[in-house]
């Protein structure tokens, strides 16, 4: 699109006067467009589509000055299973007026449309101090055979500024549009208003810097995962002209825009981009080189599809709970909440760790270091990605005992319980500083002869299990023993399923945590008596 084009017809005062990943595009030229200007397109229903265009059609109709070409009007077109479209024709006859149309929206109930036109109503042009014609946006009711009745204008049109380009989100509560008004940042900048149960509208708010820059952002497109597509010619990351970008709307935040790169972008103006979400196809225009006309409407594909990750900063402090002190070079792990591992940090002079998670999604956190005892905290992120947490834990220096189990009435090293993941037999980190324990004690009472139990929950099959146990177990003692204790001093040994701790027995329905319960390893002592406890048969 020429320069004079895209200001002049997006607003013509601003001409006066002035991700995470995107995936991979397939584009591709449509025959469909003319040699004059033809961009914006909306879905219209599952087959139709409606886009502006400025093509010639008969001898007496109106040119605009600005670029010699007709004004433009909305046309509809059918859409192809190739993403061609065919059967072109004018778009209702009692829309299109002698000066400009474009960029319409549909409510979800395809009862109501939006769309951009000069201001223009009534038969009455409406005109700015400077003898300017603006855009606006005007509201009309759709009939069952298609005829649009009822039009008004939108009350926050002002014959001062313009306001144009609608895009209504899915279910029909925010309508986004582009608006040089007052609170503007730059030249034009991407608005949204609620829309009320009641039909009635709030105030326009600004989108803000996330998205708005000191140039100009236009052509918004919410689609229904609320992800708004945009163009702006003033982002460092930019091909040139305009660009496509996206960025996911949150109930309290916007994330960081994403540029969509090429062939999307190109060193040219791009910009009206839609899409269909379940297949991730769609079309967008552009005046790039070797098309058929002035502006032209592209179609593409795109695999993988986009991808905008919402993630926040989990931040905190490790301390000595008995001085206050911070704890540097402690472990600090986190888990998601399956209790799968997923990333383990240490903390830096001053106690501190930080992780980068998911938005709305649940972990935990388990901090350790030798001669600590360990702490955990659970918590749960926000659907914001401007959202931060921060926690603390708290580790008391440890203190190695032995105690009796109340299941088998045996003496054990009383450490933090060991806990394999489903299925797995390798030692967790947050399990290392357990045994860091056991090789403590031993170190203590070198005569001390301890026994490494394992156990499963009762999944799986018995025999399955006592195998697994074994593995599990076995993987303990090596540790112990790669610590410097004698290998004569400890054996393993795998029970299975044989010795649960809870109800979760076979054809009982528990949860993950209960089952982890049942997967864990104990140190048995084989000669309490030198702790000063009887030998337990």
């Amino acid at each position: 699109m020429k320069n004079i084009l895209i200001l002049t017809l997006l607003l013509v005062s601003s001409f006066l006067f002035s991700q995470t990943t995107a995936g991979n595009y397939t584009v591709e030229n449509l025959d469909s467009n003319s040699k004059n200007s033809d961009f914006g397109t909306t879905f219209f229903g599952k087959n139709k589509i409606i886009f502006s265009s400025s093509r010639k059609e008969g001898v007496l109709k109106a040119k605009w000055k600005e670029n010699g070409q007709p004004f433009l009007d909305l046309y509809e077109g059918t859409i192809s299973e190739d993403g061609s479209i065919t059967d072109v024709k004018r778009f209702g006859s009692n829309l299109n007026t002698k000066f400009h149309e474009s960029s319409v929206t549909f409510t979800p109930d395809q009862k109501t449309v939006y769309f951009t036109r000069d201001n223009f109503l009534d038969k009455k042009l409406g005109k700015d101090e400077d003898g300017i014609t603006n855009l606006a946006i005007y509201k009309a009711s759709v009939s069952p055979d298609g005829a649009w009745t009822d039009i008004e204008p939108m009350p926050f049109n002002n014959e001062n500024y313009s306001c144009g380009h609608p895009s209504i989100n899915n279910d029909g509560t925010k309508l986004y549009f582009t608006s040089d008004m007052p609170g503007t940042y730059g030249g034009t900048d991407i608005f949204v208003v609620d829309i009320d149960a009641n039909g009635t509208y709030g105030i326009p708010r600004n989108l803000g810097r996330k998205i708005n820059t000191l140039g100009k952002e236009m052509f918004p497109y919410i689609d229904s995962e609320n992800v708004l597509y945009f163009s702006s010619d003033s982002r460092k990351d930019g091909l040139g002209g305009l660009d496509v970008y996206a960025t996911k709307v949150y109930e309290k935040s916007i994330s960081d825009a994403l540029h969509l790169g090429a062939p999307v972008n190109s060193e040219f103006d791009d910009f009206g981009y839609i899409l269909k979400n379940d297949v991730h196809e769609g079309y967008f225009s552009s005046n790039r080189k070797n098309g058929k006309g002035d502006d032209d409407v592209y179609h593409f594909t795109a695999s993988p599809p986009l991808n905008i990750e919402c993630n926040q900063n989990v931040t905190g402090v490790v301390k000595d709970k008995k001085t206050g002190e911070v704890i540097s070079n402690a472990i600090v792990v986190l888990f998601d909440k399956d209790d799968n591992e997923i990333e383990t940090k240490t903390t830096n002079n001053s106690g501190n760790f930080s992780f980068v998670v998911d938005c709305d999604s649940s972990y935990k956190i388990i901090g350790a270091k030798e001669k600590y005892e360990k702490d955990e905290e659970t918590f749960s992120t926000e659907n914001n990605p401007d959202a931060s947490l921060s926690l603390n834990l708290d580790l008391e220096p440890v203190k190695v005992e032995v105690v009796v189990d109340i299941v088998t009435k045996k003496i054990i090293v009383n450490i933090n319980p060991i806990y394999f993941d489903f299925n797995k037999s390798n030692i967790r980190t947050d399990a290392a500083y357990e045994l860091d324990k056991v090789v403590a004690i031993m170190n203590k009472y070198p005569a001390l002869i301890i026994e490494g139990g394992s156990h499963t929950d009762v999944r799986g099959k018995d025999a399955y299990n006592i195998d697994l146990s074994s593995r599990r177990a076995n993987s303990t003692v090596k540790y112990i023993i790669a610590h410097g204790i004698d290998v004569n001093r400890i054996t393993a040994k795998g029970y299975g399923e044989t010795q649960i701790t809870n109800h979760c027995s076979n054809g009982v329905k528990c949860s993950e945590d209960e089952h982890q319960q049942n997967r864990r390893t104990q140190f048995v002592i084989q000669n309490p008596d030198i702790l000063g406890y009887e030998t337990v048969e």
